[in-house]
């Protein structure tokens, strides 16, 4: 069975990204019972060339704690195909610095139970416009 179940992959993968976010910044859980909510735990990520397994993905959690940014996904384009899906989005995030926009391509294997097995992103800064 896909882990897609039917459903819209633009709605899946921002759905994906919101919602891990999400539970990072309203629960008290710890990072590690989230960070495995939503990944396998032989989760690879590479980002711009950057390995992330487990460990180094929920390391990565903690700024995210801490900092608090606010993120929205504009998923452009996406499509899937069995386990595999594939996105061209942008994430604009605001923090306390600064605002950012960046284009990102998304290449990701799920579990059939929504999980992330795979993921490679590459990423691209837009100039952010004021408004």
């Amino acid at each position: 069975m896909a882990p897609f179940h039917g459903e819209d992959p633009k709605k899946f993968i921002a759905d994906f990204h919101l919602s891990f976010h999400d539970d990072l910044l309203n629960s008290d859980e710890d990072a590690d019972v989230i960070v495995d909510r939503y990944h396998t735990p032989d989760i690879v990520q590479i980002a711009d060339g950057h390995r992330m397994d487990r460990d180094k993905l929920i390391a990565h959690t903690r700024p995210i704690r801490k900092n608090r940014p606010i993120p929205r996904w504009e998923v452009h384009d996406a499509v899937a195909d069995g386990d595999r899906i594939a996105a061209r989005s942008t994430l604009y995030v605001t923090n306390r610095k600064r605002d950012l926009a960046m284009e990102v391509y998304f290449f990701g294997e799920f579990t059939p139970d929504g999980r992330m097995r795979r993921g490679h992103m590459l990423t691209r800064t837009l100039p952010v416009t004021e408004t």
